[in-house]
């Protein structure tokens, strides 16, 4: 018997939609992951955060936590430097942040990655 007398083989990949790597929810999870490798490098006395340069001007903020609106919109939550909340949305095309090391706001509370309430939930996301 020839492999042409078997019909195709059929896996569980061929029942997954396919996945529009160009949509918000793909940057989403790849700056989630980029954002909280950084973010666990640091030591305990630093948090991850963010500046922007824009037009002359510059913002740095620390980043709490990451939204996306598909298909093309993300959002940067965050506090600025005198503690006021700020949010930043922007279409994916646009994306440019420089992460930064940022002093921990309340260095008595555990460090959690950005989008997780714990490191362990994290970690299971990417295995």
């Amino acid at each position: 018997m020839d492999m042409e007398d078997f019909p195709p083989r059929i896996t569980p990949a061929h029942f997954m939609p396919f996945k529009d790597q160009n949509l918000a929810d793909e940057f989403h999870r790849r700056l989630i992951e980029w954002i909280n490798d950084f973010h666990r490098s640091l030591d305990d006395k630093h948090e991850v955060g963010a500046r922007l340069v824009n037009f002359g001007q510059s913002v740095t903020f620390h980043i709490e936590d990451i939204g996306y609106w598909n298909p093309s919109l993300i959002s940067f939550k965050g506090k600025n430097e005198n503690g006021e909340p700020v949010e930043l949305v922007q279409h994916i095309s646009q994306i440019s942040i420089l992460l930064i090391a940022l002093k921990r706001e309340n260095i008595e509370q555990p460090k959690r990655p950005i989008g997780f309430m714990s490191w362990e939930e994290y970690d299971e996301t990417k295995s």
